[in-house]
């Protein structure tokens, strides 16, 4: 089997795993893992660039780059996301003290 198939066979595993993973969740712990997954989807990126450093044929490397620029995103959306649900409890904890004050 040649590296680039190798690759390949590894990206798919690591997508449909991500997958199951994030699916087998509840819904109620999306929110509250996601700094955690936040983490993981970084260490997810310094992979994506090590296999891309490694990658020695095109189609390697370009599959490379899909995957770091998918984890990313993810990673950037999740902060994003985290940043405005710890926005919401931020507000709701000022108005609480605003009514207690008065």
């Amino acid at each position: 089997m040649s590296r680039e198939v190798i690759l390949l066979l590894v990206f798919a595993a690591a997508t449909l795993l991500g997958y199951r993973l994030i699916k087998a969740v509840p819904s109620l712990l999306h929110t509250p893992l996601m700094s955690g997954m936040n983490a993981l989807s970084g260490v997810t990126v310094l992979g994506m660039v090590t296999a891309t450093a490694l990658a020695v044929g095109f189609g390697s490397k370009v599959l490379g780059i899909i995957g770091i620029v998918c984890a990313t995103i993810n990673v950037v959306a999740g902060f994003l996301v985290t940043d405005r649900m710890l926005g919401m409890f931020k507000g709701s904890r000022e108005e609480h003290e605003r009514e207690d004050e008065a």
